[in-house]
């Protein structure tokens, strides 16, 4: 397939004039960009461009009715030399799910993890060096058919790009503090919870502005039907150390199969910590705090690796966690994962993809 491949290359890189220690997450792309489109029932011209514009027509489906799935993770620089793409395969296997969710056509595993290769020989240059920081990466599969007939677009474009971003957070070690909001639902069963679908996320933007606005930092979702059983976090999923055994909420449709929480449920289980899936209600969760029992709670994805939780607010009552400090196994978890990530550590689960940048590649950079 990518035997026709091409490659246009940017005159002049915009690298020089980014200042990588004022980053932000997501508002400065690399130079370039994977494209393919899919038309006549196959995906087709290989591409790698210079990141910017593309033309889209008003009547475009997506824009009306949603028609995009999209997948994010994340690149490394170790201190060898080598860079380290975190769990790629679990990205292509929850954006395979969402697509067949969404009826869009899903490209072929080497593609993607050969679009990614190319991306990162190419702009090698823009992946930051200190550490909590990374490339982040960013693919999307959008129906690009002019109609407006409520059905499946006939024609898909795929894109990756590129953003080199700081630590989601500004400190990362700073505990987080949620709002549990029972008027809004970020998916239900049936619906498309376990898909990263642009809808699911345009539905929680407002319950995470109101939440802003009275000073916390993210929603604590609750299930659609019943609003009684917790689900996730607005960009993560939730988990719970109680006492004796650490809680995350099992994958029932409506929570999205997040790589960070799979890395960490397999953590937990090497470093002999009891670990449970299963469905935990606010009311479980509060009545631990005001027993004291509730000794850490965090958050977990890719953007954030781990966010610790400091605290929870429910109906007017505000629950403390850990004295809204960082807790031991949630540091724990934190300096476990971004050590493999970056090589600090040995990878036992084999858990990185390798990119080795040839001398050829940056000699021209």
């Amino acid at each position: 397939m990518l035997e026709t491949l091409t490659i246009d290359r940017i005159a002049e890189s915009r690298r020089p004039g980014v200042d990588f220690n004022q980053l932000g997450f997501g508002n400065v792309f690399s130079d370039h960009m994977f494209s393919m489109v899919y038309t006549g029932g196959q995906w087709r011209q290989p591409e790698i461009l210079p990141y910017g514009d593309i033309g889209l027509a008003p009547g475009v489906a997506t824009l009306h009715y949603g028609q995009t799935v999209f997948e994010g993770l994340k690149a490394f620089r170790g201190a060898d030399g080598t860079v380290r793409v975190f769990r790629p395969d679990k990205n292509i296997q929850r954006l395979r799910a969402s697509c067949e969710r969404l009826c869009i056509p899903m490209i072929d595993d080497e593609i993607f993890y050969e679009a990614i290769r190319l991306l990162i020989e190419i702009d090698h240059a823009w992946i930051p060096a200190k550490r909590g920081q990374a490339l982040y990466i960013r693919p999307i599969i959008f129906g690009t058919e002019s109609h407006l007939e409520v059905r499946p677009s006939a024609t898909f474009r795929f894109l990756m790009m590129t953003s080199p971003v700081r630590t989601y957070y500004e400190d990362n070690m700073a505990a987080i503090a949620l709002k549990v909001d029972e008027r809004y639902a970020r998916s239900a069963p049936g619906g498309t919870g376990s898909a990263k679908t642009a809808g699911n996320y345009a539905a929680s933007l407002l319950p995470g502005d109101l939440a802003r606005r009275e000073g916390f930092d993210q929603v604590l979702w609750l299930d659609g039907a019943e609003h009684r059983y917790v689900e996730e976090v607005g960009q993560m999923n939730i988990f719970f150390r109680f006492r004796d055994e650490v809680i995350t909420p099992e994958l029932r449709g409506t929570i999205l199969p997040g790589v960070t929480r799979d890395s960490v449920l397999v953590l937990l289980r090497d470093f002999g910590v009891p670990v449970a899936e299963r469905r935990i209600s606010i009311d479980e969760v509060m009545q631990a705090g005001r027993r004291s029992d509730l000794l850490e709670s965090f958050g977990a994805g890719t953007a954030a690796v781990i966010a610790p939780v400091g605290r929870i607010s429910f109906r007017g009552e505000t629950l403390t966690v850990n004295e809204n400090r960082m807790g031991e196994l949630t540091r724990r978890l934190y300096e476990e994962i971004t050590a493999i990530q970056t090589g600090e550590i040995a990878d036992r689960h084999g858990w990185n993809m390798l990119v080795q940048i040839s001398e050829l590649v940056s000699a021209a950079s």
